[in-house]
């Protein structure tokens, strides 16, 4: 190691074997990375409106958040595919340059429509941070000694979501910083968390990497372009055309063709293919996909529901919102942080995933009796039951997939496990808002009905007939609810109560999508964790692989040098058994 002043190059030795000062200083950059991604939604969902009120855009708002959207979920799956061939580093580095350089050109947008091309390419960037930060330490730690360093990138994700609305309604409250319009910053502040990170991977990883000779899956990466955008932007737009418009029709039959199209060309490109269907053929691969989606659509759908409920029944404004929401960012740390620790010990899994979906189920039935009345403090304990879940549950199902895999497909297994989160997590979202919205109405109007006869609703109404007439004639709908805000408690309690009877619906239905949950995941078979990491495997493998090079047919190759490993692994864990010694892994040094 260097001395103190000078950051140190952190280069594998031969054996492959990093110390965990080596580990964590390699982890620095990476998670300055995915920060940069996470952090970026967060302050962006809150700033939103002004914005779309400073470029007099308003109406298309959601083409801001859509674009971002489509190119950093469909360019998660090349990234992960690219890094498999070309290694992770260059991948990881072009991935933070073009989130960067999207960053700069965001806070440059003089419109909403200039602003959504921007945002489309800033995310081209976003799809590789954070599936490729999880790579690169799957190939420097190995699954036995990962959990706790998985644990570091959730905590990560947790602490921007409260950092986000914090910052971004601190920015983009303000009317001007340095001259320049307070909302820019929100994009600019990525610029040198961006140069910093970049800097970091830069010097710290170096990964020695074979590249193997693959073709580039075109026909995947078209179709599945055609299938997931008209897809995503229904998802997105549905509720605004209207789920049975001909727009909407239109992309259903667009994506489904897509999708088809691109199951074939999967099927024609075998081993190059973006997701290799054989990795589908795997217990462990097929039962992670399936939960990543079922865990987004409850994760997106819960998330995007919550602060709902603190913004309109509670009052608060999106940045009190964002520290409302500590609890839950404190229930994924902790719980996430203590099951990375337990499963590097006890080399154990399987029941974080299964107690994670019940808690979450239990906190979304919970969630259902909270009203317009509940003291807050037992909302608190709610969402920290639903931060528990969220943590037992993500971090573990990425090591069990990346554990089940060879590995030459760690790039493509970690990509495909945010991918399938991030599609659940759209249809979540999409599902979710749009069941509150649909029924809230009628709530609402039942809730007044209600409280026609009440006295003190009756008094108040006679005390202020213009608020009554303001609500009676719409102008208090829900595309704008800021005239809460200026109306009498009595008089406002009856559309809160409305709200938060709709939003029982909401978080029932999450609940019911999550009993799912517990069944796919008591279906995961624990595979012991391998104690080789990936970097070390892939040289392995290719050591075999030339030594058979000359005796076996291609087509048995891959069989023969997986059964290969296996016997290495055995003999590692045997061998530390009866030495008491870590036979893969980081050392802490």
């Amino acid at each position: 190691m260097s001395s103190a002043t000078a950051t140190p190059e952190v280069a594998a030795p031969p054996s492959g074997e990093l110390s965990h000062r080596q580990v964590m200083t390699i982890l620095s950059g990476l998670l300055l990375g995915m920060f940069l991604a996470a952090l970026d939604q967060n302050i962006v969902s809150t700033a939103i409106r002004t914005i779309g009120d400073d470029l007099h855009g308003l109406n298309v708002q959601a083409w801001v958040t859509t674009a971002f959207l489509i190119t950093s979920t469909i360019s998660t799956l090349v990234y992960g595919k690219l890094s498999d061939i070309y290694g992770r580093k260059p991948l990881f580095m072009v991935a933070i340059t073009i989130f960067v350089t999207g960053s700069a050109l965001c806070g440059l947008a003089t419109s909403m429509y200039m602003l959504a091309a921007f945002r489309a390419f800033q995310g081209l960037g976003a799809g590789g941070l954070f599936s490729l930060a999880l790579a690169i330490l799957a190939d420097i730690v190995s699954p036995k000694d990962r959990p706790k360093y998985m644990g570091y990138f959730m905590a990560t994700f947790a602490t921007s979501s409260v950092l986000g609305p914090v910052v971004g309604g601190f920015l983009s409250g303000q009317s001007s910083i340095f001259g320049i319009a307070g909302w820019r910053w929100i994009f600019w502040v990525n610029v040198p968390i961006g140069i910093v990170a970049l800097t970091v991977v830069a010097k710290v990883l170096k990964m020695p990497f074979v590249r193997r000779e693959s073709r580039i899956d075109w026909w995947g990466a078209g179709t599945i372009i055609v299938g997931l955008v008209p897809l995503l932007i229904v998802a997105e737009q549905g509720r605004e055309w209207g789920w049975g418009s001909g727009w909407a029709l239109a992309c259903y039959l667009v994506g489904v063709l897509g999708l088809v199209a691109f199951v074939f060309a999967e099927r024609m490109m075998g081993e190059d293919a973006l997701i290799p269907l054989r990795l589908f053929k795997g217990r462990t691969f097929s039962i992670g996909a399936t939960q990543s989606t079922l865990l987004g659509v409850g994760m997106f759908g819960g998330i995007a529901s919550i602060p709902l409920y603190l913004q309109i029944v509670k009052g608060a404004s999106p940045t009190q919102a964002g520290l409302l929401i500590l609890p839950l960012v404190a229930g994924i740390m902790v719980s996430a942080l203590a099951a990375g620790q337990i499963t590097s010990r006890t080399g154990r899994y399987k029941i974080f995933p299964v107690i994670g979906s019940i808690a979450l189920v239990a906190a979304m039935l919970l969630l259902t009796t909270v009203g317009a009345d509940t003291t807050l403090w037992i909302t608190d304990l709610y969402m920290l039951l639903f931060g528990v879940g969220l943590g037992l549950n993500m971090q573990t199902i990425v090591l069990a997939m990346q554990n089940s895999v060879p590995p030459r497909d760690i790039g493509v297994t970690t990509s495909s496990s945010t991918f399938f989160r991030q599609v659940g997590g759209t249809l979540g979202a999409a599902i979710f808002l749009s069941i509150l919205f649909s029924t809230a109405p009628a709530k609402i109007a039942a809730q007044y009905k209600e409280a026609a006869t009440d006295p003190a609703f009756q008094a108040a109404a006679q005390a202020h007939p213009d608020q009554v007439k303001a609500i009676m004639s719409g102008t208090g709908s829900l595309s704008d609810t800021a005239f809460l805000n200026h109306l009498d408690s009595a008089l406002a309690h009856p559309f809160l109560v409305g709200f938060s009877n709709a939003m029982d619906l909401v978080f029932l239905v999450g609940a019911i999508v999550l009993v799912f949950a517990v069944i796919v995941v008591s279906f995961l078979k624990e595979v012991p964790l391998r104690t080789m990491s990936g970097a070390q495997a892939a040289r392995a493998e290719e050591q075999i692989a030339a030594e058979l090079a000359s005796t076996v047919a291609p087509e048995d190759r891959m069989a023969v040098i997986d059964a290969a490993l296996q016997a290495e692994e055995e003999q590692l864990e045997a061998l530390a058994a009866t030495t008491g010694a870590d036979p893969g892994g980081a050392t802490h040094k």
